[in-house]
């Protein structure tokens, strides 16, 4: 056994990777991890062979020995840390397939760990995506075990790399398939995967796999969603190789690595589905064009609704759609409301549907429907957001921005506050940061809106200085000093809040420039930046100003430079090479230049070149003072010296009188300040003031409206109270009329009692006339007079009276005295003679004496006027009963 050892591991690595014995291939696999990890790259033989013969790690990762195969997943690992790229390129199409079919499903944790740690590195050596295309065919394998363990390894990918760095559109398209599975595990796994997806997308995954998911399938879902709503959102835990050597570059300029991160977390997530353009021109109706000029509102509503259910689709071909965008901003003029709507919403579709094609149609149809935003209703002004929204997408701030703040100065304040909240929107859902003029006017208009009488319109203004300081960090320091404190806090609220997409980068280039300036330079600069660097520290960056201070007592020494060459410009160049000081002065003018060429290098190579500077200036004085440059460079020097010659220059007066100045200048500023405070101030109370007195307007306003209602009312009333009157005054007349009448039909219905009254007053003047009785005649005729003058009823005992008494030819012997009918027969023969009866001829025929006759009158009279009385009572109780009062005289 020990011999057979010997000779195995003696031979080549190649011949024991597919020995058949498992023992063997195992030892291999071991011993090959080692060399992998003693090799420095790829270049090395041990490497180099096993890239080359690629083909032998298919049966590596496949190893029918569950131990081997744990160690030869191990071996691959080694393999491609060292290998790099060049080595996961030539393997990966022969392996991933088969760890993902039986490393991925393996029994032992260790081996499965091994196989998911191959996969990550095949992505962080190279690129994801032809990772992704060989594991995305091993969903639809036989065995569930192979399709759960590949989802839970996509699982694990995203986790680590995130959808940032890996495309998820490929995969999320396979997730309706795999929800569709028999097996349990396969659709748990499946959920897990789309949960991870969720973290990454939020709700915006759904269109691509949402709708093909049964309803069951989607609430089970939504519930595990909730779980992980609130979580932060995720970064990515592991870098591509690519990534890392831009990060170790970036760490070289520390201002560059920060913002290389920065963008590769902002990078953007194509979650789009992919979709056929549809030729929707050409099914355009013939007769839009008359039917959208139509004068019903209704022809028109159809004429757009046909168009609008054209232009529902995903993607829409290119044609020349300049017509229809002049008939939807026609359209956006409308008076009806509907047809409005309906326009913005077809300008949605189509911008949607022509995406960046769109663009050129944007100066026709933005303009309208920005002028259309004055309407107050919701629905419409909301159709008309959505379709600015659509139009910006397919456009860029720069080319809309414009327009924009031209309608932020409209007089119409529907139109300035729906205006700006387009422009609110348009900040958050740019991918590119405004530049410094664009800016300036964006937070320009946002401030003038902070003086706004309404205070939503403020606020809109507060919160687009938010959102632009959101995307621009502290360069929005100088555009928010002027504001008072009040208007800052409001701002900083919605500078907390907002969420841009967009990052202010202050030109990423600059960085890279210092690493690649040193190579392409001549390579003697190095050893001249140090006396350069000493004598000319003007044109450097950062590190020449410590390094120019020391050398600050050699500026006497230069001035007497300049009055030496003034006698004669041209003999400077001669009389250097006379001089040892003047070797070194053109020696200390040329490596000028130098330095400031090489001002960049230095802070890589600046320590050493400082303690060497003393011994190449004699070398270099020489060769460069023979070629004549000496006699431009002392022209160069006087500039610069004599910027430090004026301070010291200065006497004790004149530098009172500049601190003076300062002083001065200081307590203006300050000044200045407090001016501006207070008109600060003034205005905000100016403009308080004008709210006051428009709150004054409108009550004085809705107070004489309802004095003029007040009035309006009083004088229906008024009209109201004389109707009336007139009707009671009608009525009133109309009752009295009806009393009358109702007066006289009594009168016409009773018989008048003309017998009675005659026979009474032919007894009275029968008897008066002569003086028997004691009453007299113009008494006796009075109350006959009355007597006669009572109405009577025929009705009850009054009838019977009645009867009795006014007819001559009824029987009255049941109610009268024999002497009252004697005394109408007298009186019957008296009307029959002439109307006179003498005194015997009464007495005779009736046998009354004259004292019997008195007597016999004054009981009828008696008699009558019991009966009168009961008359009246009578008739009084028929009134009664027929609901007639008294007629009043």
């Amino acid at each position: 056994m020990a011999d057979q050892e010997e000779d195995f591991s003696s031979l080549p690595l190649p011949d024991r990777f597919v020995h058949k014995n498992w023992k063997v291939r195992k030892e291999g696999y071991e011993a090959a991890a080692k060399e992998f990890e003693i090799a420095t790259s790829e270049s090395d033989p041990v490497v180099r062979q096993f890239i080359n013969d690629a083909s032998i790690w298919k049966g590596v990762v496949g190893d029918s020995n569950v131990a081997a195969q744990q160690e030869g997943l191990s071996a691959i690992c080694s393999f491609l840390q060292t290998a790099g790229s060049q080595g996961a390129t030539r393997t990966r199409n022969i392996t991933i397939a088969t760890i993902a079919e039986k490393g991925l499903p393996s029994t032992r944790p260790a081996a499965k760990q091994k196989a998911l740690e191959a996969l990550l590195l095949y992505i962080e050596m190279d690129k994801p995506d032809p990772v992704i295309e060989e594991l995305i065919p091993i969903l639809s394998h036989k065995q569930p075990k192979v399709i759960a363990a590949t989802l839970d390894a996509l699982t694990q990918i995203y986790h680590a790399y995130g959808c940032k760095t890996i495309e998820p559109k490929s995969v999320l398209k396979t997730l309706p398939k795999v929800y569709g599975h028999a097996d349990k595990n396969v659709r748990a796994k499946a959920q897990e995967l789309t949960v991870e997806f969720y973290r990454w997308l939020n709700d915006a995954m759904k269109p691509l796999f949402w709708n093909d998911l049964k309803p069951v399938q989607q609430q089970d879902l939504d519930k595990l969603f909730e779980k992980v709503k609130d979580e932060p959102p995720p970064k990515q835990e592991r870098l591509l190789r690519s990534q890392q050597a831009a990060k170790a570059v970036a760490a070289a300029a520390p201002t560059g690595a920060d913002e290389y991160v920065e963008e590769e977390e902002e990078a953007a997530i194509d979650l789009e589905p992919e979709f056929e353009a549809v030729d929707v021109y050409a099914k355009i109706p013939k007769d839009f064009g008359e039917r959208i000029a139509s004068s019903k509102w209704k022809d028109r509503k159809e004429a757009l609704e046909d168009v609008q259910k054209l232009l529902d689709t995903p993607k829409i071909a290119e044609g020349p759609f300049d017509e229809l965008l002049r008939a939807f901003a026609k359209s956006m003029k409308d008076a009806n409301i509907a047809v409005v709507s309906t326009a913005a919403n077809c300008v949605e579709l189509l911008a949607k549907g022509l995406r960046r094609s769109f663009a050129k149609y944007r100066s026709t149809i933005m303009n309208p429907m920005m002028e259309r935003l004055k309407e107050k209703k919701q629905s419409v002004t909301d159709a008309i957001g959505g379709a600015l929204d659509a139009v910006f997408a397919s456009t860029s701030l720069q080319d809309c921005l414009e327009e924009i703040l031209e309608f932020l100065k409209h007089k119409n304040p529907q139109v300035k506050l729906e205006s700006t909240r387009f422009l609110i929107r348009c900040l958050k859902t740019t991918r590119e940061a405004p530049s410094q003029a664009d800016v300036k006017s964006i937070a320009d208009a946002a401030t003038k809106l902070l003086t706004e009488s309404q205070e939503v319109q403020r606020s809109a203004g507060a919160e687009v200085l938010g959102t632009l300081w959101k995307i621009m960090g502290d360069r929005m320091g100088p555009h928010l000093n002027d504001l008072d404190e009040i208007r800052k806090t409001k701002i900083k609220e919605y500078f907390e809040t907002a969420e841009v997409r967009a990052k202010y980068k202050p030109k990423a280039a600059p960085p890279p420039k210092p690493a690649a300036a040193p190579a392409g330079k001549r390579p003697m600069a190095g050893k001249r930046p140090a006396p350069g660097g000493v004598k000319k520290p003007s044109p450097a960056a950062a590190a020449p100003p410590p390094v120019e201070e020391p050398t600050a007592p050699l500026a006497p020494k230069l001035t007497s430079r300049p009055g030496a060459s003034k006698l004669a410009a041209p003999k400077s160049g001669l009389a250097a090479p006379s001089r040892l000081g003047g070797l070194k002065k053109p020696g200390t003018g040329i490596a000028g230049p130098s330095a400031g060429t090489a001002s960049p290098r230095r802070p890589v190579v600046s320590p050493p070149p400082e303690e060497a500077a003393p011994p190449p200036q004699p070398k270099f004085a020489p060769g460069r003072g023979l070629a004549g440059r000496p006699l431009g460079k002392p022209q160069a020097e006087p500039a610069p010296i004599a910027v430090p010659q004026a301070p010291s220059g200065l006497g004790l007066v004149e530098r009172a009188e500049l601190e003076e100045l300062r002083a001065e200048v200081e307590r203006l500023r300050r000044q200045n300040e407090e001016v501006r405070a207070d008109r600060t101030k003034l205005t905000s109370q100016i403009h308080e003031l004008q709210n006051s007195n428009a709150q004054l307007i409108e009550d004085h306003t809705r107070d004489v409206l309802s004095i003029k209602a007040k009035e309006t009312q009083l004088v229906r009333a008024r009209s109201d109270y004389e109707a009336a009157e007139q009707t009671i005054q009608n009525q009133r007349r109309e009752v009295d009329r009806l009393k009358r009448e109702l007066s006289r039909q009594v009168r016409a219905t009773s018989p008048p009692p003309t017998d009675l009254h005659d026979q009474i007053y032919a007894d009275t003047n029968g008897t008066g006339r002569f003086g028997d009785s004691g009453y007299s005649s113009a008494g006796l005729y009075g109350r006959n007079r009355t007597f006669g003058a009572q109405p009577t009823s025929p009705n009850g005992e009054g009838k019977e009276n009645y009867d009795s008494l006014s007819r001559p030819a009824s029987n009255l012997s049941g109610k009268l005295s024999p002497s009252r009918a004697g005394v109408e027969s007298a009186k019957s023969s008296l009307s029959s003679r002439g109307g006179r009866m003498s005194p015997p001829e009464i007495t005779g025929r009736n046998g009354i004496s004259g004292s019997q006759a008195s007597a016999g009158g004054a009981e009828s009279w008696k008699r009558a006027a019991e009966v009168t009385q009961n008359l009246k009572q009578r008739i009084e109780m028929m009134k009664a009963k027929q609901g007639i009062g008294r007629p009043q005289q």
